[in-house]
């Protein structure tokens, strides 16, 4: 089956980030997502899920565990199930990645 972002199921986050649902199981997720300049999320984990970003365009910043790592276009990075984590856009344009998580990681969020 063909996928696009065109296709795929939008929904806006975090004020003023997008995501589009490329895959959509119970235990698969593709997502790809875009944080403006300076936009990000707040520290989180999944007790199940495990999650693989892969930077399309920007630089991304990932805390993990108290721990920041710097990841650019054509670089990955990955957060085990239980791992204090979040991602920021500490650049000038807009941060593109896609997230791969499995299982599905909505329904597997806590807030910290």
């Amino acid at each position: 089956m063909k996928v696009t972002k065109e296709t795929g199921r939008h929904y806006i986050w975090g004020g003023g980030c997008d995501g589009w649902h490329l895959v959509e199981t119970e235990s698969l997720s593709v997502i790809e997502e875009r944080i403006p300049p300076d936009g990000g999320e707040v520290l989180h984990f999944h007790e199940r899920a495990q999650q693989f970003f892969y930077i399309l365009a920007g630089v991304a910043a990932f805390e993990t565990d108290g721990v920041e790592t710097v990841v650019s276009a054509g670089e990955g990075y990955y957060v085990r199930p239980g791992a204090r984590h979040r991602i920021r856009n500490p650049g000038k344009e807009d941060l593109q990645f896609l997230v791969v998580s499995q299982p599905r990681s909505h329904g597997d969020r806590i807030n910290v």
